[in-house]
Order: structure tokens, then C-alpha cells, then sequence
């Protein structure tokens, strides 16, 4: 038993000097320091699903462009050739042979035309404006895209902040322990304490190794989430640069953060564009019964010239304009459920919207008083710390003048490295919350 634990410690140790040694050589040829702010502005370039909300953004313009080219006049140019043959005509009935007629064999025609649209019930315009919108609605998506990828590569960073300093105080407490087990040992040796005191204090350093050994993993697990955002190799090693405490001092009052939120919402600002297009929806329905004016024009050259009578074989010219008005009557019966239902639509879209709002306000609140929770945590994890290095400071005086058991000294060695994680642990939690607040608001 005895050489089995001492073999596990070794290996671990062994493992462990293994990962130091490559920390080392990664922190020289293969890392990179970067602060939060930092981060995001290469998200912001390298991001997949930013460049996609991009794309689509540049589509919608696109789209109102060709919305607003297509009150231009339509233009076409045409031509063709043919060849005829002569005419049959049966006089002695269509039995008998026929009189061929003849007839000009080859015919040209080339020209243009034109239609340019007066009035159509303002459906152009209405299509504008909704290409408008739509361009809108994809920007606030964008912006959107941009916040979330923003809070996630926040998220990360922190976690792999928060696993740089476990890293830290799991290293500095596996020294502390190593020197504890070397008096323990001493003691042991002079028959002051039993040996199953050492083994003990092996089984909880061996455990400390390979909690270290988990923590370098996460390490590298969130350095790759973070530079396939920001677009850097998959191995390279990421540093925060940050300090913890950097937005502790948020004061914004809920009344405040609710106010921006009703200004930069994303999710409330899209429904509202939402209901903006159900509204030019139902003005479209409507624009169907109205009647339709447009202008058109025709010219061409054309050979022979059978237009009028008596016909020649020689090019000849024709240009016809006018105004052509329509109005679609059946449309008066067809349309009055399609008006309905748009109407309908219409409603509750409104309703939606007020439905987002609700939810926004529920979301602000939620994150507020949770980043609040999050600073109050922080101050009751430094005072556990405090009251968990005094009680591990005791109980340590105790076991060396055997009035404690090894468990207690193990239990308070164990309780002053978790109050030190979970003061760690807040201090990250904060800044995650700040940062969900924000994005809630939108303004990250």
C-alpha cells in the first residue's frame, strides 16, 4: 500500500512537471497576451457568424436598390426574320388541287418597347419601404450577432481567466501540502504521529495532481473555443490580461438599465420593425382594388409593310404611345378576407410586440439583480477566506500538539483552498453577469 501511493504521486508529479515544462515552452514560442476589448475586436473580424449577419446585411441593400430601380420604365428590344410560304387557296374545293397565292417570302422586324408605370394603388412604394425595413431588421440582427458573439467570447475568456488562477492556487497549494507532509513525515518518524497520517496526506496530494492535471485541460479547451472566434490556430495559447475587478463598480440603478434597454434592445427594436411591416402588409392587401395607370410606347422598323393596304415589299417605320388605365372589379369580392386577415395579422403582431416588451423587462431584471447577487457574493467569499485560513491556522497548531485529528487538519486545508476557488469563482461570475447585463441591454 505503502509503495503504491508513493508510485501514484510520483506519476503525477511527473505529469505534472511534464505540463510545466510545456507551459513554459508554450509561453515562449506559442502565446498571446490579450485583453478582453482586444479579444472582440478580432471577433468582430474573424467571427463566421458575423461575416454570415454581414452578408445578409449586403443582400437587403441590395434588395431595396433593385426595389427602388424597378420605378424605372421597363425597356425591351426585340427582332426576328422569317420566311413564309405561299398561300393555298382552294377554289374547287379543299379535294382539288389549290392556287398557290403568292405572297412576300421573307419578313424583318426589329424595335422597341416601353411601359412606364403611373400608378399601380402605391404598391411600389409600399415594396420600398419594406425592402426598407427588412435591410433595417437585418442590421439590428447584425448588431445583435455582433453583442451575443461579443458576451460569448467574454464568457470564455473569463472561464479560461477563472482556470489560469485555479491553476495558480492549486499549484501554490500542492507546495504548501508537500511542505506539510515533509513535517508530518518528521513527525511520523519520531512515533509522534501513526503512519496512516501520511498516507492520508498522500491520497489528498495525489488527489490535488490530478485536479491540476484537469485544470490544464480546461486551460486548453477554452484557449481553442476563444481562437476559433478570434480567429487564431487552434494551439495557440491565450493569457488574460485583465484584472478582475474591473467592472465592480457598476452603480447603474434597474430604472436606468431599463431605460437603455427600451433604447437598444435588439429583441424589442425587431419586433417593433415587425409590426412596422404588418402594417405595410395590410396597405398592400388593400392597394390590390385600386386601379392601375401606366404609359407605354412601341416603335419598330419591319419589312414588308402590311400594316396598311394595299401592301409593298419595302422597309417602312411605325411608333404608337399611349396611356393604359385598368381596374381589377373582381378584386372588390376577392379581396375583403385577404384585407381581414392581414388585419388580423396586424393585431397580433402588436400584441407580440408587447409580449417582447414584457420580456425584456423580465430579462433586465433577472440579469440586474443577479450581476447585484453576483457582488454581494464576492464580499462573503473574502470573508470565508479570511475564516477559512484562520480556522486551517488553528487546527494546524492543534494536530502538531495532537489535541486534532488528521481529518480536521485535511478538512481545513481543504476548506481554505475552496473558499479561495469559490472567491475566484466570483469575482468571475460578476464579470460574466456585467457583461450578460450589458448584452441584455445592448449595449455590449
Amino acid at each position: 500500500m505503502k509503495h503504491r501511493y508513493r508510485l501514484l504521486v510520483a506519476c503525477l508529479g511527473g505529469i505534472t512537471s511534464t505540463i510545466c515544462h510545456a507551459q513554459s515552452t508554450t509561453q515562449v514560442n506559442d502565446t498571446l497576451r490579450l485583453s478582453l476589448k482586444e479579444a472582440w475586436l478580432k471577433a468582430d473580424e474573424h467571427s463566421r457568424a458575423i461575416v454570415i449577419k454581414r452578408k445578409s446585411t449586403e443582400a437587403r441593400a441590395e434588395e431595396v436598390k433593385d426595389a427602388q430601380v424597378e420605378r424605372y420604365p421597363e425597356l425591351s428590344v426585340a427582332g426576328n426574320a422569317e420566311k413564309a410560304t405561299n398561300i393555298p387557296i382552294y377554289e374547287n374545293g379543299l379535294f382539288r388541287p389549290p392556287v398557290q397565292h403568292e405572297v412576300i417570302h421573307t419578313l424583318y422586324r426589329a424595335g422597341a418597347d416601353m411601359y412606364l408605370n403611373i400608378y399601380n394603388g402605391n404598391k411600389q412604394n409600399l415594396k420600398i419601404q419594406e425592402e426598407k425595413i427588412l435591410h433595417k431588421i437585418a442590421l439590428i440582427e447584425q448588431d445583435q450577432t455582433i453583442s451575443d458573439i461579443r458576451y460569448k467570447a467574454a464568457r470564455i475568456y473569463l472561464e479560461l481567466q477563472k482556470s489560469m488562477i485555479f491553476r495558480s492556487l492549486m499549484i501554490e497549494d500542492i507546495a504548501d501540502q508537500r511542505k506539510q507532509l515533509i513535517e508530518i513525515n518528521a513527525f511520523q518518524k519520531n512515533g509522534v504521529v501513526l503512519k496512516s497520517d501520511v498516507l492520508r496526506v498522500e491520497l489528498e496530494l495525489s488527489k490535488r495532481e490530478m485536479t491540476l492535471v484537469q485544470i490544464e485541460n480546461d486551460i486548453l479547451i477554452a484557449s481553442q473555443k476563444l481562437n476559433i472566434i478570434i480567429g487564431e490556430p487552434d494551439d495557440k495559447v491565450i493569457y488574460p490580461s485583465d484584472s478582475l475587478d474591473l467592472q465592480n463598480n457598476y452603480a447603474n440603478t434597474y430604472e436606468a438599465c431599463l431605460n437603455e434597454a427600451m433604447q437598444h434592445s435588439f429583441a424589442y427594436h425587431i419586433s417593433e420593425e415587425q409590426t412596422q411591416l404588418s402594417k405595410i402588409h395590410l396597405k398592400e392587401i388593400k392597394a390590390i382594388v385600386r386601379p392601375k395607370v401606366g404609359m407605354y410606347g412601341d416603335f419598330y422598323y419591319a419589312n414588308p409593310q402590311i400594316f396598311l393596304y394595299p401592301y409593298n415589299p419595302y422597309w417602312y417605320s411605325l411608333g404608337i404611345g399611349g396611356i393604359k388605365a385598368s381596374f381589377p372589379i373582381s378584386s372588390l369580392y376577392h379581396n375583403a378576407h385577404k384585407v381581414r386577415s392581414a388585419a388580423i395579422e396586424l393585431e397580433k403582431e402588436e400584441e407580440m410586440h408587447k409580449d417582447t416588451e414584457d420580456k425584456v423587462r423580465q430579462q433586465v431584471k433577472e440579469s440586474y439583480l443577479r450581476y447585484r447577487e453576483s457582488l454581494i457574493q464576492i464580499q462573503v467569499s473574502k470573508v470565508n477566506v479570511a475564516h477559512a485560513v484562520e480556522n486551517a491556522r488553528i487546527i494546524k497548531h492543534a494536530y502538531f500538539g495532537q489535541t486534532a485529528l488528521i481529518t480536521d487538519l485535511l478538512d481545513a486545508d481543504v476548506q481554505v483552498l475552496q473558499t479561495r476557488f469559490e472567491l475566484a469563482a466570483a469575482n468571475i461570475q460578476a464579470q460574466n453577469k456585467y457583461y450578460l447585463l450589458q448584452n441584455t441591454i445592448g449595449i455590449l
